[in-house]
């Protein structure tokens, strides 16, 4: 039988009160973050309420759309709620190509299910988030000696394997995660996709996309049953992997 690792959703943890506020406060005291509060913060409360959400969000979820340069964010307040979009952000440049990050040095952009795992305000590239690439999949089927890492959603608009956003855009986001996180939210979930599969010139593009080896085709497959899950319930899946590396939902 199988070995099956869950990787995505048991991503809600909620932690205590004291490491809820330490965490806010810790992340104010830095420049960058401090001055993020101070610019956006009522601009997003704005927002939230022209939408009819409640802010700050405790939970959120992020997905990335590498062909379409599009990264949105969903919110919700109750673990039970189904997720509502908030917006929907413009990724600045892509390197790479379609397919998932295999090696260092590849310059891909990965694809596949993965998590918020670190804050770093004293970023070179202004603020940015890690995702927790290689995951349980991509150590199964990268190279095993250097899968590469340092995956992070960042500032200043360049890139050579990340999900770069204006710095204006990663003030924002970095702000929603950072409020997530001190609300409870330890594992902040974060999908990256090579098209946004509900949009037909993005999957006409990724169909006639040439490839040495079905092994990108599979694991688009995989991904897009999880995406048209999360279209259809505004819910996250239940994402295993199994000894194979293949994700199953």
């Amino acid at each position: 039988m199988k070995r099956l690792v869950v990787i995505v959703l048991v991503l809600l943890g909620v932690g205590k009160l004291s490491a809820q506020q330490s965490f806010l406060d810790n992340q104010k005291m830095f420049p960058k973050v401090g001055e993020a509060y101070r610019e956006k913060e009522e601009l997003l409360k704005k927002e939230f309420e022209k939408k009819g959400l409640t802010y700050p969000a405790k939970y959120i979820f992020v997905r990335s759309f590498k062909l379409d340069s599009e990264m949105e964010i969903w919110v919700k307040n109750n673990a039970a709620d189904s997720f509502r979009l908030f917006k929907s952000y413009r990724v600045c440049t892509l390197s790479g190509k379609m397919g998932p990050k295999r090696k260092e040095g590849d310059r891909q952009v990965p694809e596949g299910f993965y998590y918020i795992n670190d804050f770093n305000p004293n970023s070179n590239y202004h603020l940015s988030l890690g995702i927790n690439y290689p995951n349980f999949s991509d150590r199964i089927l990268s190279d095993a000696k250097n899968p590469g890492g340092e995956i992070y959603i960042h500032g200043n608009c360049i890139t050579v394997g990340c999900i770069p956003l204006t710095d204006e855009f990663i003030d924002e986001v970095y702000i929603l995660a950072v409020n997530a996180k001190n609300a409870g939210q330890d594992f902040i979930p974060v999908h990256v996709f090579p098209v946004k599969f509900g949009n037909a010139g993005s999957m006409n593009y990724l169909s006639t996309f040439s490839l040495t080896d079905n092994s990108s085709k599979q694991l688009w497959s995989e991904l897009k049953s999880a995406y048209d899950y999360f279209e259809k319930h505004h819910r996250l899946p239940v994402v295993l992997v199994d000894d194979k590396g293949k994700y199953i939902m």
